[in-house]
């Protein structure tokens, strides 16, 4: 199957069909996406199963989304979060 053609920043990302965007991100060497509202820590994968709010990011506009548990699809647009954005998911 062909590769899907996403993402991240404006910068080009490949996902697998089948893939969560935390795999395709996480498959490109990306281990962090977006940082702590008070602390300023880098954030990105840690349960992988929807648990925490650590692998949060914009999804076609969309903020807030768990990267672990959204589907891959081709021509998908993500951001990285702010400090400001998953308020109260400090951790």
């Amino acid at each position: 199957m062909p590769e899907l053609q996403l993402s991240l920043d404006g910068a080009p990302l490949s996902a697998r069909p089948g893939q969560t965007v935390g795999a395709a991100l996480a498959g490109a060497g990306i281990a962090s996406w977006r940082t702590t509202r008070h602390a300023g820590r880098p954030r990105g994968l840690f349960c992988g199963i929807g648990v925490c709010f650590d692998c949060l990011l914009t999804v076609d506009g969309v903020p807030n989304q768990r990267a672990c548990l959204t589907p891959a699809r081709d021509g998908m647009e993500l951001r990285t979060e702010s400090e400001d954005a998953g308020e109260g998911r400090d951790v």
